[in-house]
C-alpha cells in the first residue's frame, strides 16, 4: 500500500471526525498541559511518541493535536515514516488547540 499523507483539518472538523468509529484523538503536548485543558483523547507526549506508538495501533484514523500546531504536524509525519502505520488515516489539528480561540 502506498503511503499518503496526513490531512490538514480544523476544530470545527475535528469534532466531527472523532464521532466515527475506530478514531482516536492524540493530544502530544506534556503531560501538564494535557491536565491544564485538554478535549479528550489520548496524552501522548511527543517526546514518547516512537517507544509508545503502539498504543495507537488499534485504531484506524488518528488525529494529532497540540497547542499551536506544531508539535502535531511533527508527530503525523513521524508517524507516517512508519510502516505499521501505512494503512492508517492521519489527520492534523491546523493551528492546534487554539486555532478558534479569541
Amino acid at each position: 500500500m502506498t503511503r499518503t499523507a496526513y490531512t490538514d483539518i480544523s476544530l470545527n472538523e475535528l469534532e466531527t471526525l472523532r464521532q466515527q468509529p475506530g478514531t482516536a484523538v492524540v493530544d502530544v503536548r506534556d503531560v501538564w498541559e494535557y491536565d491544564e485543558f485538554n478535549l479528550g483523547g489520548i496524552n501522548l507526549p511527543l517526546s514518547d511518541i516512537r517507544a509508545r506508538r503502539h498504543e495507537l495501533l488499534p485504531y484506524q484514523t488518528l488525529i494529532m493535536v497540540c497547542t499551536n500546531g506544531t508539535r502535531s504536524r511533527i508527530a503525523a509525519k513521524d508517524l507516517r515514516r512508519q510502516p505499521e502505520f501505512d494503512s492508517k488515516t492521519i489527520y492534523h489539528l491546523q493551528g492546534g488547540l487554539i486555532e478558534d480561540v479569541t
